[in-house]
């Protein structure tokens, strides 16, 4: 009895190990795939209601209504992505060209501006030296792109690695769109083996994080684009409802809108409009700026019944940790640790324990 008993304990432990190693080496082949492919799940989630609506449209035909789904939504998301780099690299021309015409006037920077510690004397210097040969900044930008040849390769490099993940990502969506309803019952069922019925509530606090998060940061990119217009407009810059759409788009990145609203405010300053500079420059650092911190934890609060600081710090804590895809896994981590938290706080009290 013994030694079947001792057999028993030493077949689990190997088959533990065998299915340890199993999933390692399944976590080393999958490892690039896994942030695209939670892209697609997020996306896949948020959307669902919307391919539902496909589908029966479709008299039930999955397949073409995932395909028609997936390109919607690859169009929405690369077209502007699209936009933003032939934009950019026009205004990049149009910028140069239009700072060679200031630099052969003679540009002045304001007294205050030339008189700041560190900087002062090394823009007076600059200045000074673009103004006698305004080729010098083409010589500039090309001595900086030689010094950061490495850098610059890297940077294109993760570019190209950018563009395979949106490949994969959106790939996968339109798998997740045709067979996600059969994997989100799998997980169901698996889950419940392990956790048994208290995962409905883990599912449901996921479910809301995820969704709370998408809103929140529409929510705020919208804000943001809205309060810099105004912004834009007060300044008596050209075209400032295309300024504002554009600081919208960017805003959904977090922590790029400073660059477009403190490079307004530079342009501003170096065409002598110093009073409409600081005047964007303080507007973008004290209503714009804060947006993106207020309303995405709020609306993720609101929604999920998680305190706003915990919100915050799973959101800022989980960019920082994950990436972009932070924003999502953070919230979504600190919400079912709230939901278990409840969980057992709601099981004590039917206990008659008096906790909490």
């Amino acid at each position: 009895m013994e030694d079947l008993t001792r057999a028993l304990w030493l077949r689990r432990m190997i088959v533990a190990g065998l299915l340890a190693g199993l999933l390692l080496l399944a976590f080393q082949v999958l490892q690039p795939f896994i942030v695209p492919v939670i892209w697609a799940v997020i996306l896949a989630y948020v959307t669902w209601p919307a391919h539902e609506r496909l589908v029966r449209l479709f008299r039930g035909q999955r397949g073409p209504a995932a395909l028609v789904m997936t390109i919607l939504l690859a169009a929405l998301i690369v077209a502007p992505i699209a936009w933003l780099v032939v934009l950019v690299q026009t205004e990049v021309i149009d910028a140069y060209r239009e700072i060679t015409v200031l630099l052969s006037r003679g540009l002045r920077l304001p007294d205050f501006v030339l008189e700041l510690p560190l900087v002062g004397d090394w823009l007076r210097d600059w200045i000074a030296r673009i103004s006698a040969n305004p080729d010098e900044l083409l010589n500039e930008i090309r001595a900086f792109l030689d010094r950061s040849s490495g850098e610059f390769g890297g940077f294109i490099g993760g570019v190209g690695r950018n563009v395979v993940k949106l490949v994969i990502a959106i790939l996968s969506l339109y798998f997740m769109f045709r067979d996600g309803h059969v994997l989100a019952a799998q997980l169901s069922r698996g889950l419940h083996q392990f956790l048994g019925s208290r995962v409905d509530h883990y599912l449901v606090a996921i479910g809301d994080t995820v969704k709370a998060v998408v809103y929140g940061l529409i929510l705020a990119a919208l804000a943001q684009g809205t309060l810099a217009g105004v912004g834009y407009w007060f300044a008596g810059l050209e075209a400032p409802v295309f300024l504002a759409a554009l600081t919208f788009l960017v805003a959904l990145i977090p922590f790029v809108v400073p660059f477009m609203w403190g490079g307004a405010s530079l342009w501003l300053l170096v065409n002598g409009e110093t009073g409409a500079a600081i005047g964007l420059f303080v507007w973008g650092l004290t209503a714009v700026s804060w947006i993106d911190n207020i309303v995405r934890p709020l609306v993720i609060s609101g929604a999920t019944q998680i305190p706003f600081l915990l919100v915050m710090f799973g959101v800022l804590g989980g960019l920082t940790a994950f990436g972009l895809v932070g924003l999502f896994i953070g919230p979504v981590i600190l919400a079912v640790l709230v939901a278990v938290w409840r969980e057992w706080l709601a099981e004590k009290r039917a206990e008659g324990d008096p906790v909490g």
